[in-house]
This record gives structure tokens, C-alpha cells and sequence, in this order.
């Protein structure tokens, strides 16, 4: 069996639900305030330093001191996803892309729907940066999270951008 540490982390976003597994944080989701059993399975202590550093690098990116994550990530997902994910992952600090750009940077040009479906799937929010993408007019559209949390997720980058 598989080890994992699922645990919540207070975020200025709300609760935030996570799950780390053997090879890295597996799952990161909104809203996990009222999830009435979190499970976790196995002995644990090797995860330990995954999970403290998890809440190191997040307190950071919230207070405006990280624009990088470092923790190992594993997210599960077809290849196209992961393909999408990795992208996303290119897009820097306080930028935005849109779905189009995406779509090219991976070399599929008109894999646009697919790649708003691949964000939709994105397991690790936040640290695969999925709130960065826009619609090809710059408009805020679609987010797991709900637009409000991926407006307050880009105003967090803008501002800390701007103390530049």
C-alpha cells in the first residue's frame, strides 16, 4: 500500500486540502474546511518534510516571498495533461498566457479546448499555476476554484510584481 499524508493548511484563500504521496504532493484543493475524514494511510514519517515544506513554500508565495516552488510534485493525469501542466509551469511569476499560447507552447496549436480541459484537471492549483491562463482576450474565465480566488491569486502576484 501506498503511503499518504493528507492534511489541511489554513491559506488566506480558506482551507486548503492536500495529499502527499510517496513521490511528491499529489493533490491540492480548495475548500476543505468541511471534509469531515481525511485518511491517511501508512507510516508516515518520511513525508513529514514533504508536508512541512509544502507549508513553508505556500506561507511564502502567500506573504509575496516565493514566486518558485520547489516542492516534488506528482500529479496523476493522462500525458496530455501533464504536457499542459508542465507548461504552466513555464508561465512566470505575476504573467498571464492564454489558452492559445499554451496550446503552441506544448506544439499543438489547436489543442486550445483541450488544453482549458487540462487546466480544469489540474490537480496541484496554485503551484501549477493554472490561474495564470486567460481567455485569448484577456478575460477571466473558468476556475476550479471559482474566478474570485483566481482574481485574488493574480492580484497577490500583481502587487508583489509592482514592490518590485
Amino acid at each position: 500500500m501506498e503511503k499518504k499524508r493528507i492534511g489541511r493548511i489554513l491559506s488566506p484563500l480558506g482551507i486548503l486540502g492536500y495529499c502527499i504521496g510517496e513521490d511528491g504532493l499529489e493533490r491540492l484543493w480548495f475548500d476543505a474546511e468541511n471534509e469531515k475524514e481525511l485518511e491517511t494511510t501508512g507510516a508516515l514519517k518520511e513525508l513529514d518534510s514533504v508536508e512541512m515544506e509544502l507549508k513553508k513554500e505556500l506561507s511564502e508565495y502567500f506573504s509575496g516571498r516565493r514566486r518558485e516552488f520547489a516542492i516534488p510534485l506528482a500529479p496523476a493525469g493522462t500525458l496530455f495533461q501533464k504536457q499542459v501542466w508542465e507548461a504552466l509551469q513555464q508561465i512566470p511569476y505575476g504573467e498571464t498566457r492564454s489558452y492559445k499560447e499554451i496550446a503552441e507552447a506544448i506544439g499543438n496549436p489547436k489543442a486550445c479546448r483541450a488544453v482549458g480541459m487540462a487546466n480544469n484537471k489540474n490537480p496541484i492549483p496554485i503551484i501549477i499555476p493554472c490561474h495564470r491562463v486567460l481567455g485569448s482576450n484577456g478575460s477571466m474565465v473558468g476556475y476550479a476554484g471559482g474566478l474570485a480566488i483566481k482574481e485574488q491569486l493574480l492580484g497577490l502576484e500583481q502587487k508583489s510584481v509592482e514592490l518590485l
